[in-house]
């Protein structure tokens, strides 16, 4: 007894310890987050108060979180009904006044990203994708075709964060006759932390040149504050509008459906979603993705950051968990609206740790948009075809769009009917074609890929015109070696290994 009771009064005194150390995190957190807001103008005193005021927040919870936020134990499988699938929804067709419907639409894009991971400066949205057409282009042709269609007025709706604000308001200015009115509103700005002392980097509120480091946009689960901060939200409700459609800008095949709006507007049992998530089923390439699971009798999103590292296999196995959210999100705005005020929105904390260019370890503290479902009443997952995830994340998917495996269509792009089977090939791309102007520069064109299964290409390799790849294709130039695969090449089921000069005759 006489153990067990000094035991817990060791364990109370270090829980009453802990709790000591975290209020004067708190407070020393507090005086630096002071000092930065003092060093701000009038005019952006008002929007940096309430990003620090958010901050301040997150930064509560991260102090009170420890170690992965799940409960292995307590993670079943979604309920039957809790899965849609795609094809049930579609079954029901689409109502005569579907213009009405589709009138209460607004379409939202994640546009905060930068196109870094491929190499270019500015806002990933920005990079040519198809035909010279943007993500962002193609983003405009879609809701424009959509509103010439059923002659509606669906508006766009861009995040941005404080990286592509600039820029994307710029080339805004050549959609102004475009039939889609586009609005923008601004993610927070949080500032990194210290990762040893917990403290912000930023000295104060300017965030450009050597203060571009210090400060980071806190991921999409910032939507709901910055949208309802903005304005922006009540302004839509205020025109009829009742659910936004949310997708990433760089995810070409999350465009309007009007079977899975018509399913929202139009409930079978009468009783509305107040927050639907596009899933799809897992592949080999996706195992890390996030996934939709039943816990403590909410669907819960559960993404690879909050597994204990002793169920990580479990959970990459695609045997047990089937579907990963694509992150198309469909949400009842009056909802938002309600848990905003409620300050009711509950999402996990991401901890990003990064290294900074002069070697200083930081972490951003970030929430992602999904993992709000379990706030919302009436959640509901639809298992949607693959095609309705297209991201292209790297100049390797950036390949497959451009080729003739899909066909555009009113910035819409839909798989070859000359493929014959509906999966993607797998292309792996080496270090040589990371940035977009390498990869560029490698192929004189786009190799015909209908028949393609498995690309692999590695080192110094370019592509002359009107190159065929069929079956399995691996081509390794090892180092100081260089392969040029001539025009009018055709390989199939081929090892090109080894050093190959075309040469000018």
């Amino acid at each position: 007894f006489i153990q067990d009771f000094s035991q817990a009064m060791s364990q109370a005194g270090s829980s009453q310890f802990q709790e000591v150390i975290r209020q004067e995190l708190e407070y020393s957190m507090k005086v630096e987050l002071d000092k930065i807001l003092a060093t701000a103008h009038s005019n952006e005193l008002e929007h940096t108060k309430k990003d620090l005021e958010g901050f301040k927040k997150l930064f509560h919870r991260f102090l009170q979180e420890k170690g992965p936020s799940v409960d292995w134990g307590k993670i079943q499988r979604p309920p039957e009904d809790s899965i849609q699938p795609y094809e049930k929804i579609k079954a029901r067709g689409l109502p005569d006044n579907i213009a009405s419907v589709l009138n209460k639409l607004v379409v939202v894009k994640l546009n905060g990203g930068l196109g870094t991971s491929m190499g270019c400066k500015g806002p990933k949205s920005l990079i040519g994708v198809r035909n010279e057409n943007t993500f962002l282009d193609l983003t405009v042709q879609q809701i424009e075709h959509l509103n010439k269609s059923y002659n509606t007025d669906v508006p766009l709706v861009l995040m941005n964060s404080f990286n592509t604000d600039d820029d994307t308001k710029k080339i805004l200015q050549k959609y102004s006759h475009s039939r889609v009115k586009i609005y923008t509103f601004n993610q927070s700005r949080y500032p990194r932390i210290n990762k040893e002392t917990l403290l912000p980097i930023a000295k104060d509120v300017s965030y450009s040149g050597e203060n571009t480091e210090c400060w980071y946009p806190p991921g999409h689960g910032d939507i709901y504050a910055s949208f309802y901060n903005s304005g922006l939200l009540d302004n839509l409700i205020a025109e009829g509008k009742e659910y936004i459609f949310v997708s990433n800008i760089d995810n070409l095949g999350a465009t309007v459906d009007l079977y899975i709006l018509n399913h929202l507007m139009n409930p079978p049992n009468g009783k509305r979603c107040e927050f639907v998530m596009e899933v799809t089923n897992k592949t080999r390439a996706d195992v890390k993705g996030g996934t939709l699971t039943q816990y403590e009798n909410k669907l819960r999103l559960v993404e690879i950051a909050q597994v204990p590292k002793a169920h990580v296999d479990e959970f990459k196995s695609v045997s047990k968990f089937k579907i990963f959210n694509t992150n198309n999100l469909w949400i009842a705005l009056s909802a938002i609206k309600r848990l905003q005020e409620k300050n009711a929105i509950d999402m996990e904390i991401i901890v990003n740790p990064k290294t900074l260019d002069g070697g200083l370890n930081v972490i951003q503290l970030e929430t992602a948009v999904g993992a709000a479902i379990k706030s919302f009443e009436n959640s509901l997952g639809i298992n949607v075809p693959r095609s309705r995830f297209l991201p292209v994340k790297t100049t390797s998917d950036l390949l497959l769009v451009m080729s003739n495996l899909y066909s555009l269509n009113a910035g819409s792009l839909t798989m070859s009917e000359k493929r014959e089977f509906p999966t993607v090939p797998l292309v792996k791309l080496g270090s040589s074609f990371t940035k977009v102007q390498d990869y560029l520069r490698r192929f004189e064109s786009i190799p015909d890929m209908l028949e393609l299964d498995h690309l692999t290409v590695s080192g110094d390799v370019t592509f002359g015109k009107n190159v065929s790849l069929k079956g399995t294709v691996i081509i390794i130039a090892n180092h100081g070696d260089r392969i040029d695969i001539p025009a009018g090449a055709l390989l199939e089921n081929k090892i090109v290994s080894g050093n190959l000069r075309i040469l000018d005759h």
